[in-house]
């Protein structure tokens, strides 16, 4: 699981073994530690929701997927969700969460497990 944040935008890249896992477990979970701390993100399916939804709760940050959306997702050609999720504040948080796709370039990360990419670039 990749996470992305830029500004109030927050975008989660999974592999196939993640789809797979959040479908049928319904939660993901990671964690990047700073020694006596960690920033935890997370993934965690909801039956009763609509639209992606997420918080931001004693440094961990969970996303809320759909179920309904989860349920075929490993095999269909769909290739991500995304919302817009207004704040108490007036601002505005973008959601977005996609299938990892194997980059064209010279990446040295492992990608064995990424989606084939339709493009020829990244």
């Amino acid at each position: 699981m990749k996470i992305r944040i830029k500004g109030n935008s927050l975008r989660i890249r999974v592999s196939k073994s993640e789809v797979n896992q959040l479908a049928g477990e319904g939660y993901l979970e990671e964690q990047i530690s700073f020694g006596n701390n960690a920033l935890v993100y997370a993934l965690q399916t909801r039956k009763d929701s609509e639209q992606l939804s997420a918080n931001f709760v004693d440094n961990k940050i969970t996303m809320y997927v759909p179920a309904a959306l989860t349920k075929d997702w490993a095999v269909n050609s769909i290739v991500g969700f995304d919302a817009m999720m207004p704040l108490a504040n007036g601002s505005i948080v973008s959601l977005l969460l996609e299938k990892d796709f194997v980059c064209k370039d010279a990446s040295t990360e492992d990608q064995s497990d990424n989606y084939d990419n339709p493009s020829k670039t990244c």
